[in-house]
């Protein structure tokens, strides 16, 4: 009885060890599975933190500013500077008077939203190779820094003009000659100068600045007919 008794006994232990050690088993899947998403989530963090950096506009287009360049290079941003920021001062001159015609007024506005960047980078270009501001005086002896500039009393003749047709004329004329000045500047640039970014800034202004040229006549043109 006893021997007959014990071998199933021994069988129901056998089955629950067997048990056991399937439920082990299954167990130990879910956390494998369950490491997979932390495994998955790592790399997405680690991209999250690696785009900050590239989002950053300024630190980039800082760091993408060639160290390579001449002297070419640095007179061309020391001296476009100026000539930017009184484009865009004659174009607000305008821009505050009541009258003007639409399509001058919106040349105007292109103005100042092209070369307001320009400056910004040109800035950013003598930063990175840590040149001065302005040209020193031999520099500016030599050529080109007042090339189109409008003197304080074309300026002011500007300033005065009745609002109107009238101030739209002189800021054509004016504009017309400031961006002839631009371009023969941009274009010594792209002969002589040896840094990527500025020789490409370059041609952009003389591109921009000559289809400008074109427009502006077209509109002084049209103003002049009765």
């Amino acid at each position: 009885m006893t021997r007959t008794t014990t071998l199933p006994a021994l069988a129901l232990a056998a089955a629950l060890a067997l048990a056991g050690c399937g439920n082990g088993q299954e167990a130990e899947a879910p956390a494998t599975g369950g490491a997979s998403p932390a495994a998955d989530a790592a790399p997405t963090g680690t991209a999250s933190a690696g785009s900050t950096p590239t989002g950053s506009t300024p630190a980039a287009g800082a760091a993408e500013i060639s160290g390579e360049h001449n002297d070419a290079d640095v007179m061309f941003a020391q001296m476009m500077i100026p000539h930017h920021e009184q484009a865009v001062q004659m174009s607000e001159i305008l821009l505050g008077k009541d009258g003007v015609p639409q399509d001058v007024r919106d040349l105007a506005e292109r103005v100042g939203q092209t070369q307001e960047p320009e400056i910004e980078q040109m800035q950013a270009m003598l930063t990175a190779w840590d040149a001065p501001a302005t040209p020193d005086e031999s520099a500016t002896a030599h050529g080109g820094h007042g090339s189109g500039m409008v003197d304080e009393q074309g300026m002011n003749w500007l300033r005065e003009a009745e609002e109107g047709p009238e101030a739209a004329e002189l800021y054509l004329e004016q504009m017309i000659r400031h961006h002839e000045g631009a371009t023969e500047m941009a274009r010594d640039e792209v002969e002589q100068g040896s840094n990527p970014e500025a020789v490409e800034l370059a041609r952009e202004i003389v591109e921009a600045q000559e289809a400008e040229i074109e427009e502006m006549r077209t509109m002084q043109e049209e103003l002049s007919q009765p």
